[in-house]
């Protein structure tokens, strides 16, 4: 258990250090010192030991990290141990892509049904999954268990499928679409904006 309330900023660069730790050890390396997670992970050697002292001490002094159990000690704090189930909202190029994107199933988080409001795509198959309608959202959302919800719809309806989700039971939304979301503030946003993201960095093209 961590000691005591962890920042979202630490909770989100957990995800990265378990990312460097598993290439490191396809690598077939067996011990990493701070400094170089840091390195690899973006953040200083420093930020890499203080963020990891929220959740109890994984290293020895002058011997660093072994990889393996630090990993370990990441996926249990992360609970990538587990099957997590998500329901697709938007059957278009962007939902095709996710279904599609193997990385999401290799950490056990399963996107096990897709809906639109289409109905020329309603019926229609992405990979092994069909496409729902929106109105079968609630009954299949409940009988998959899904605690996740991924937003891959236009702007002006994220807001409306996000409470639909919500009233569903999801507890968590990574929303694609470009919009910020006013949701109750026990559930949890993730946003993933890619154009944003590029007008941020083109500016320092100059």
């Amino acid at each position: 258990m961590p000691k005591g309330p962890v920042p979202d900023v630490v909770i989100q660069r957990l995800p990265i250090y378990l990312r460097v730790l598993t290439y490191r050890a396809s690598a077939g390396e067996n011990v990493i010192s701070s400094a170089r997670l840091g390195e690899l992970a973006g953040v200083s050697a420093a930020q890499v030991r203080k963020d990891l002292s929220y959740f109890g001490e994984f290293g020895k002094q002058g011997l660093g990290y072994e990889i393996d159990y630090l990993r370990e000690q990441l996926a249990q704090i992360l609970q990538v141990g587990r099957d997590w189930h998500a329901a697709l909202v938007g059957a278009g190029a962007l939902g095709h892509a996710i279904v599609h994107y193997r990385m999401f199933e290799e950490w056990n988080e399963h996107v096990v049904l897709v809906f639109d409001n289409d109905p020329a795509k309603t019926g229609q198959r992405i990979g092994p999954l069909v496409v729902y309608p929106i109105e079968e959202m609630a009954r299949r959302i409940q009988q998959e268990h899904v605690e996740i919800g991924i937003l891959a719809v236009p702007a002006e309806n994220a807001q409306e499928v996000a409470e639909a989700l919500v009233a569903c039971g999801v507890q968590a939304i990574l929303n694609y679409a470009p919009m910020t979301l006013s949701l109750p503030l026990d559930i949890r946003v993730a946003y993933i904006d890619p154009v944003a993201s590029l007008q941020s960095m083109i500016y320092y093209l100059r």
